[in-house]
C-alpha cells in the first residue's frame, strides 16, 4: 500500500476523503490541525474517525493561527448565522482563517516528504461550501505546482500530487459517497462554534450546509445539536 497524509480535520468532508483514500489502496497517515480554533471537539472527533476508518497513524501538529487573528474561527468575531441574516456565498465570510489551507496543505507536504509519500488528500469542496478562495480548483492546481518546485522530493522524486476527490461534488453527494463507504457521520462535527461535547448549534454555514446536504440526499442527519432540532 502507498503512504498518503490526509488532512483531517473532524468534519463530514474530510472524513468521507479518508474513507476515498483508504478505498484507492493507500496506507492513510491522517494529519490533523490545532490551529487556535474556537472549539477543539472537531479534533476529538478526528481522533475518532481517524480510528473508525482505519488510518495508519493520526498526528495532530500545532500551528497558532490565533496569535494572528483575523477570522470568527481564531478571533473574538461573532460567527455569522441564518437569524442576522447571512446568505452562504455572497462574498468570502468572516469565517474564513487567511491562508489556512495553504498553512495546512504544506505541513502535509513536511511529513509526506518525510514518510516518503507522493500523495496529498484534502476535503476542500468549491459547490457547496462558503466561498473560500482556498477551496477553488485553482488552489489545488497551484499548490500541486507549488509542491513540485519547492521541495527535494518534487525535484528530484517522482513528484507530488494533491488530491481533493470532493471538489466537485455537492453535499447531498459527499453524504451517499459516505455511505456507500462505511463513514458514520455521527462521529463527525462540522459546526463552527460547536460546544465542548461536539454538540451543533445548527445556524453557521457549516451547520445549515451540511443540514441540507443530508436532507437532499434523502438520509436522516445524525448531528447532535445544542437545541434538538435547531
Amino acid at each position: 500500500m502507498k503512504p498518503a497524509v490526509v488532512l483531517l480535520s473532524g468534519g463530514m468532508d474530510s472524513a468521507v476523503v479518508l474513507a476515498i483514500a483508504r478505498a484507492q489502496g493507500f496506507a492513510c497517515h491522517a494529519l490533523s490541525v490545532r490551529y487556535g480554533q474556537r472549539h477543539t471537539s472537531e479534533l476529538d472527533a478526528a481522533a475518532r474517525v481517524a480510528a473508525l476508518l482505519g488510518a495508519v497513524e493520526h498526528k495532530t501538529v500545532q500551528v497558532d493561527l490565533r496569535s494572528i487573528g483575523g477570522s470568527a474561527l481564531t478571533d473574538d468575531i461573532a460567527v455569522p448565522v441564518d437569524s442576522d441574516g447571512h446568505v452562504i456565498g455572497a462574498g468570502i465570510p468572516v469565517t474564513y482563517v487567511p491562508a489556512r489551507n495553504t498553512i495546512m496543505l504544506a505541513v502535509a507536504l513536511g511529513w509526506a516528504e518525510v514518510l516518503g509519500a507522493t500523495d496529498l488528500f484534502c476535503g476542500v469542496n468549491a459547490v457547496d461550501y462558503s466561498g473560500y478562495p482556498d477551496c477553488r480548483p485553482e488552489f489545488i492546481a497551484a499548490f500541486e505546482r507549488l509542491a513540485n518546485v519547492a521541495t527535494k522530493a518534487g525535484v528530484e522524486g517522482a513528484g507530488f500530487r494533491v488530491h481533493a476527490p470532493l471538489l466537485r461534488m455537492s453535499k447531498a453527494e459527499i453524504v451517499r459517497e459516505g455511505l456507500r463507504l462505511g463513514v458514520d457521520f455521527a462521529h463527525t462535527v462540522s459546526c463552527y462554534q460547536a460546544d465542548a461535547a461536539g454538540r451543533a448549534c445548527g445556524h453557521c454555514d457549516a451547520c445549515r450546509l451540511r443540514a441540507a446536504g443530508f436532507a437532499a440526499a434523502g438520509v436522516a442527519d445524525p448531528t447532535r445539536y445544542v437545541v434538538p432540532g435547531a
